[in-house]
């Protein structure tokens, strides 16, 4: 049984699909975040830093609402358009995750939509 997840802290989908879906209340598996402002939905900041930030943000929102956290997060998959903006991303990407690191996938990706830098994906336990 899978449950639709509509969550007002997060940027609503700019197309047919949902921030996220809960399977059997044990895992959330979530769209691509991208660095939008969930009450704008006007893109945060011009560096992958930056972007990154909003990024996490963004899943943050989702987790809680799904009362998950970072620490259960399983695996995520990281689009870059830029691989050099790697090291930028990581430094980030890493103050949200921690010790808790989940698996992760990085790929540099030709384009992102609304021309992001940073596009960030997830899975996670349900608890």
């Amino acid at each position: 049984m899978k449950t639709i997840l509509k969550v007002p802290d997060a940027p609503a989908p700019i197309g047919p699909y949902n921030q996220a879906v809960a399977v059997r209340g044990e895992l959330l598996f979530t769209a691509g975040q991208i660095a939008l402002d969930p009450r704008t939905g006007a893109v945060v900041g011009t560096s992958a830093a930056e972007q990154t930030r909003r990024v996490c943000e963004n899943l943050k929102a989702i987790l809680v609402s799904a009362h998950s956290d970072f620490a259960h997060v399983i695996k995520t998959t990281v689009f870059l358009k830029n691989m050099n903006d790697f090291a930028a991303m990581n430094e980030v990407y890493g103050t949200y995750f921690g010790e808790a690191s989940p698996a992760r996938s990085t790929v540099e990706v030709s384009r992102l939509p609304k021309d992001v830098l940073v596009e960030i994906e997830l899975v996670a336990e349900v608890y």
